[in-house]
């Protein structure tokens, strides 16, 4: 009988080992850099925003949301993927930045009753302390500039919200925030409208060397900003733009590049759910009176 006994024990402890292994496995390929899948969306509904809209543009392409970028693996850039209600961010725990922030943009979601007016910017609350806070921003001479737009959110009250969390903020020179940049953001609406739906990365460009900060929780002040905007249909078109975070008003061509070119400056893969020569032929030209 203790023979019997010492077999089932034995039996017991590699059963819990292994099932302990196999958990550690899937945990370990969890904190892998690799695309969030539709299920994968729909478990965090409810704690990270509409896991449903978020996972909408997933469908056709494998499973793979054709507006998230290639994750980089690069102790220069962690990263904690959030997923909101309008657009999902990679936030930067070092910078106090995003990394990038990505959104599907559709005809009817580029206008709504939810206004800007009242809504407050606001710390995010699920991401670590010593994070960005608004009074960062206080006379540091820069604008809480949002990388997925306000304008982009009008069509839900929760979206609203969420495009005033900091982690989708980085200073910006008022100057482009309210004229160029801002532009852009215009534009990206008009060709939702035109084209039915566009989908678009951006984010901060930080070069080599000593960067300034701002505020108590030193926020890191970008000297560039990327946005890359693609849009689908017969004939699939993408473009890039390149701001420096300086005093701009400049022609809308001074700003083009092709996605190719973002890539190199950033180091981010874009659009890499699309088929090897749709993603080859869209990002190596920019030709800007494709979008005119």
């Amino acid at each position: 009988m203790k023979t019997k006994r010492w077999t089932y024990t034995l039996i017991g402890i590699v059963v819990a080992v292994g099932i302990y292994s196999f958990r550690g496995a899937k945990i370990l390929n969890k904190n892998k850099h690799s695309h969030p899948t539709y299920s994968e969306f729909k478990g965090r509904a409810g704690q990270q925003g509409n896991a449903e809209e978020a996972a909408e543009s997933t469908m056709q392409y494998g499973g793979k949301a054709i507006e998230l970028p290639a994750f980089v693996q690069n102790a220069r850039y962690p990263e904690q993927i959030l997923h909101r209600t309008g657009y999902t961010v990679s936030y930067n725990s070092v910078t106090k930045l995003p990394n990038w922030v990505s959104w599907q943009l559709k005809a009817d979601k580029t206008d709504g009753e939810n206004e800007r007016k009242d809504v407050k910017f606001c710390e995010d609350n699920e991401v670590p302390m010593e994070r960005a806070t608004p009074a960062d921003y206080k006379n540091s001479g820069y604008d809480r500039g949002h990388m997925c737009p306000a304008g982009d959110n009008k069509w839900d009250r929760t979206a609203m919200r969420e495009s005033f969390l900091m982690t989708n903020v980085c200073p910006q020179v008022h100057s482009l925030n309210a004229g160029d940049w801002n532009s852009l953001e215009q534009a990206c609406r008009s060709w939702a409208v035109k084209y039915g739906s566009v989908y678009i990365v951006c984010g901060p460009i930080l070069y080599r060397g000593e960067h300034q900060t701002i505020g108590l929780h030193k926020v890191v002040v970008p000297e560039a900003f990327f946005k890359v905007v693609l849009r689908m249909g017969a004939s699939p078109k993408a473009i890039g733009f390149i701001y420096r975070n300086t005093n701009n008003n400049r022609p809308w061509g001074d700003y083009v590049n092709s996605v190719d070119e973002v890539e190199r400056i950033t180091g981010y893969d874009f659009f890499p759910a699309l088929s090897d020569d749709i993603e080859k032929r869209v990002e190596a030209s920019a030709n800007l009176n494709d979008w005119r």
